[in-house]
């Protein structure tokens, strides 16, 4: 299993490689979606641009091997977290960064005072297995309802 070599806050230097490994990352399993590095680029920009995102970035061998980022907002009972994005460029998933991230990401936002997570990912493969890890589980007060 390969360790993060290093695990840094997320950059607009590093922007176009993030869209690269969000490209890349995301046409694999499960989600076979066609962004282009351009529209992916496009996408990580507007997040990195937002006055309350948060973002890390996993460095192996000195190459960007990928990322997390979301958002926070206040709501009447506290400040929430959404992640957007986690995403590790191919040829470095499976070996444990997405889950270093992610365990980084909540300690920082916990430390921050973040009272609750939220994040949208796929029904089928590994990943609901995969957050349900950190203690995930389907929401069953509200839905995802879209037009």
């Amino acid at each position: 299993m390969n360790q993060c070599a290093s695990i840094h806050p997320c950059t607009v230097e590093h922007l176009n490689q993030y869209g690269a490994i969000y490209a890349a990352a995301f046409s694999g399993e499960p989600w076979h979606d066609n962004w282009s590095v351009e529209d992916a680029t496009v996408h990580v920009r507007e997040l990195l641009e937002s006055k309350q995102h948060y973002g890390l970035e996993c460095v192996v061998e000195g190459e960007v091997a990928g990322f997390i980022l979301g958002t926070s907002m206040l709501f009447h009972y506290g400040r929430t977290f959404e992640i957007n994005d986690l995403a590790i460029a191919p040829r470095y998933q499976h070996r444990g960064l997405a889950s270093q991230l992610f365990q980084q990401c909540l300690a920082d936002m916990k430390a921050q005072g973040i009272v609750g997570f939220h994040l949208i990912t796929a029904c089928e493969g590994s990943l609901p297995q995969f957050y349900e890890q950190f203690g995930f589980k389907q929401e069953q007060r509200v839905m995802l309802m879209s037009l």
